[in-house]
């Protein structure tokens, strides 16, 4: 008897981590095989220096930025750490912040406040609908004791779990008028909407190589201009022009910048395609369970995002059974150990936690036979769901 063909699994967790593109794996190899330290002066070390500078100049064009205001760190967890800091330089003058306003919906790693004491970070409120109340950004940033320093405000351009998209370039203009500086997390955001700096009127951008299809262990800070710089992080060879001491990464640069090459292209036509797969799933969804509440779908959000409760069902329970049918997302952000908690970006939006989402994160490699699949599994779920008696 023959046996039968293990089941191909199907992905749908992007916002976790898109998967390697092929274009991005043979430039990590290509970049191996250069040998060389990029801060030596000989030719080796030439040679690998011309590749991280090449791969500047492409994240920058994701970014709408300069390639001489990208620094390159190990991710965008090391990116926030070295951006959310008290002590700035202005050339060569200190120049002190006094308190982070930062959302109550941002990733942990924005979300802690990097370097600020306790005490000094101040959470702003988001909306029953995911978008950051601009009311009380106003009044926090009015009622800002100037004496202390200047105020800087983090905001994430497209939330990780939710997938809505922020207003940025109007919440830019509110703090531009109190004198402060925003900080935008703009890694699920990259390669998904299209970027520009000046645009989103952020003063810093923070991005990752491996949500966009590059590998893991490389990221950007991505500064409007050069003159006001954060006080660096991590000490040392003097890397980075001093802002990232430490021997670049380069091979991790050179497959960072291939996804970037590919992400920046065609944004509007490939998302197109994307949302349409979204939208399908989404109308499956309803057919299968009519009480399904697919958060953020009200406002503006990522195409390749569904975050959804099903009632009834606790998020580990729907996680374990769609993974033992096959199918891979998460439940919330991917970003905590493997650990499986109660959403502060569902309790930020006043929705009760307990229960909690399950978050379908597709993309461009993702085909119309998967959708159909996970629709399959959704409705078997749902439909046992509700043999338990577990829904409404």
């Amino acid at each position: 008897m023959m046996e039968s063909m293990p089941r191909a699994r199907i992905y749908m967790d992007w916002n976790a981590t898109a998967p390697l593109l092929g274009e991005a794996r043979e430039a990590v190899l290509s970049a191996l095989d250069v040998n060389g330290n990029p801060s030596s002066v000989h030719g080796e070390g030439r040679a690998v220096r011309a590749l991280i500078e090449s791969a500047r100049r492409d994240v920058a064009a994701l970014c709408g930025a300069e390639a001489t205001a990208v620094t390159f760190t190990s991710g965008a967890t090391e990116a926030a750490n070295m951006v959310l800091t008290p002590e700035f330089r202005m050339g060569r003058t200190p120049l002190t912040l006094g308190k982070l306003y930062v959302s109550a919906i941002e990733h942990p790693a924005v979300r802690v406040g990097g370097r600020f004491a306790r005490e000094d970070i101040c959470e702003i409120p988001v909306t029953g609908a995911g978008l950051v109340d601009t009311g009380a950004l106003e009044a926090l940033l009015g009622a800002h004791d100037r004496q202390s320093g200047l105020p800087m405000v983090a905001v994430m351009l497209a939330n990780n779990e939710t997938g809505i998209i922020q207003p940025i370039a109007e919440i830019g203009g509110i703090v531009r008028a109190h004198g402060g500086l925003l900080v935008v997390d703009a890694v699920q955001a990259a390669g998904r909407v299209p970027l520009s700096i000046e645009a989103l009127g952020a003063d810093f951008l923070i991005v990752s190589s491996h949500k966009i299809g590059g590998p893991k262990g490389a990221g950007a800070l991505i500064a409007r201009g050069e003159v006001m710089m954060p006080s660096p992080l991590i000490h040392g060879g003097g890397q980075e022009k001093g802002h990232r001491s430490g021997t670049e990464n380069a091979p991790a640069l050179a497959g960072f910048a291939a996804a970037a090459r590919q992400a920046a292209g065609n944004i509007e036509s490939r998302m197109a395609v994307v949302a349409a797969l979204r939208d399908r799933l989404e109308t499956e969804m309803r057919k299968h369970a009519p009480d399904v509440v697919i958060h953020g779908s009200e406002v503006p959000r990522l195409a390749n995002t569904t975050f959804f409760t099903l009632p009834g069902l606790k998020a580990e329970t729907g996680q374990i059974a769609f993974d033992l049918e096959g199918v891979a997302l998460s439940a919330g952000s991917a970003c905590s150990s493997g650990k499986v908690g109660q959403s502060h970006v569902l309790t930020a939006m006043g929705y009760d936690p307990r229960q909690g989402a399950l978050r379908i994160s597709v993309g461009e490699s993702t085909t119309q036979a998967e959708i159909e699949a996970c629709a399959t599994v959704f409705a078997k779920v749902a439909a046992r769901r509700r043999a338990t008696g577990e829904a409404a």
